[in-house]
């Protein structure tokens, strides 16, 4: 499915991880996730980012963060609990993991709440923990459209099983923040393709 406000998508890295570009009131971009490659990929456009959102910090999705703050100077935007993940270079490797990446450091600490904005896009930031510490999805209730990282995708859900890991709590904040949104709101995932609320909510086996 493609709807019809849907953002600019790049899909790149190991992990097949997506990254989404929206545009700003004032002819910015506001960049979502930035996995392995997506640096390239707006600078082969021309584009000029304002900030850089992270629904959390798995190396998938912050891969290129350190490049986009070079090329861009742009403000970037994460949840306290994912501090540890930015900036520790070996975590991934204790993990059995041999990626590498540069950390990242400095940035603004967001939390949930309604009616924020970035660069002038507007959100309402929910905190929905579970399958990583300081996991946040991004609603944009206007537009009718979730960025939600990690935490729900078509026909499935975030792993849990990866230090920092909680089954039970991934699933009480779909459940208690995301189903609870309306069902034609459109999921923009980490990874995968787009889904709905109401879609997921009837037929996710995770879910149901």
């Amino acid at each position: 499915m493609t709807a019809t406000n849907g953002p600019e998508k790049y899909t790149g890295g190991f992990f097949q991880t997506n990254a989404y570009v929206l545009p700003t009131p004032l002819g910015g971009r506001v960049l979502i996730d930035a996995p392995e490659g997506v640096a390239d990929w707006i600078k082969a456009r021309g584009w000029t980012l304002d900030a850089l959102l992270l629904t959390h910090a798995h190396i998938d999705h912050i891969q290129d963060a350190a490049a986009i703050l070079k090329q861009h100077g742009c403000p970037i935007y994460y949840h306290a609990d994912g501090v540890p993940l930015l900036v520790d270079t070996s975590a991934y490797r204790r993990f059995g993991l041999s990626v590498d990446f540069e950390p990242v450091t400095g940035g603004e600490h967001i939390t949930e709440g309604p009616g924020q904005r970035f660069a002038g896009v507007g959100f309402d930031v929910l905190f929905v923990p579970g399958h990583c510490p300081g996991s946040l999805c991004f609603y944009d209730a206007p537009g009718k459209r979730l960025f939600g990282g990690d935490v729900l995708f078509a026909g499935s859900i975030g792993r849990t099983d990866l230090p920092g890991g909680n089954h039970d709590l991934l699933l009480r904040g779909i459940h208690e923040k995301v189903l609870t949104l309306p069902g034609d709101v459109v999921v923009y995932s980490g990874h995968g393709p787009e889904t709905t609320v109401g879609r997921e909510a009837a037929s996710n086996p995770f879910l149901v």
